[in-house]
């Protein structure tokens, strides 16, 4: 289990639960050194001060916040903690909303497990969780840390309570003016859309693996045992930046993905849909039958002049 990096207590109305918070994620990245490519040599970030044109160690550095050009007023970690805030060492619960109604976009990317302190604590602590599990609703929180208040989400995961950090609404930006304008798409494209959204639709995706990092691995390996890296596969790819079809587009992704997961084509309707080489090919096999019915009709009375001469 991780190492605490907060600790304090949910206030839930007249309820008070001690508790800490641990990292719930790993950062499983392969990380580079940055090196002198002449010597491999380590190259390091030193820390000067411009005033005295000197590195500075940790211990002299503090922060410092720049109100003009050539005004800078520092605040230190002290004048942090005895900010008057509620949520300082709290993470005060100031409401309950429908979990769907969270939009995804607003998810930091921070999440904490949240780990009841005490004995004490593990009543109150159960008590929330299993009223949380009991409906479909979130609750929304604040919570002062790393120097900032911030926006937090508690949800329930196997019995734990788990903390994801939210965006504010100033920090979200509006997408609408990206959208695209004046596109006309038809219902058979949305109705085949939704036919590959259920052919693609599953309820567990933890069979999926970070193929970069194995493959990154794989070269560093290859280094550092003296031979050559993996080279990428010779098949060839699908052409992109192509203007296609997207009717066609669609129907084959439908079937591809039925195919990855073993169901067979009779599984879903799928309408082709003709195209100018279809067409014409069609024309061609219409006509064909009459050309061998005209051939074969002159042979016959051919051979029945040749019986009638004889």
């Amino acid at each position: 289990m991780p190492r605490p990096l907060w600790s304090g207590a949910i206030s839930f109305g007249l309820v008070t639960i001690p508790v800490k918070l641990m990292s719930a994620t790993e950062d499983r990245s392969v990380r580079f050194h940055q090196v002198h490519t002449e010597d491999l040599g380590r190259v390091r970030v030193r820390k000067y001060c411009e005033a005295e044109d000197r590195e500075v160690s940790a211990a002299e550095i503090g922060k410092g916040y720049e109100v003009s050009k050539d005004t800078l007023v520092t605040v230190t970690d002290e004048e942090l903690e005895r900010m008057p805030l509620p949520t300082a060492k709290a993470i005060e619960i100031v409401a309950f909303v429908p979990a769907a109604s969270i939009d995804p976009v607003r998810l930091s990317g921070d999440s904490y497990l949240v780990q009841y302190d005490g004995q004490v604590a593990a009543k109150p602590y159960v008590l929330i969780a299993r009223a949380l599990a009991r409906n479909t609703k979130v609750a929304v929180a604040k919570l002062a840390w790393h120097g900032r208040e911030r926006l937090v989400l508690l949800r329930v995961r196997d019995g734990a309570l788990i903390a994801h950090v939210l965006k504010w609404d100033d920090e979200v930006r509006d997408p609408s003016e990206l959208a695209p304008k004046e596109v006309t798409v038809t219902d058979s494209e949305i109705d085949e859309a939704l036919q590959l959204v259920d052919s693609m639709t599953t309820d567990d995706i933890s069979g999926y693996r970070d193929e970069y990092r194995k493959a990154l691995e794989a070269v560093i390996e290859a280094q550092a045992e003296g031979r050559q890296p993996p080279r990428p596969s010779t098949e060839a790819e699908e052409p992109g930046g192509q203007v296609v079809d997207l009717m066609a587009a669609l129907q084959k992704s439908v079937r591809k993905a039925q195919a990855a997961r073993g169901e067979g084509a009779g599984d879903a309707e799928v309408h082709e849909m003709p195209t100018a080489k279809k067409k014409t090919a069609a024309k061609t096999a219409r006509k064909a039958p009459a050309k061998k019915t005209a051939k074969k009709t002159t042979v016959a009375k051919k051979q029945t002049r040749r019986q009638r001469g004889a």
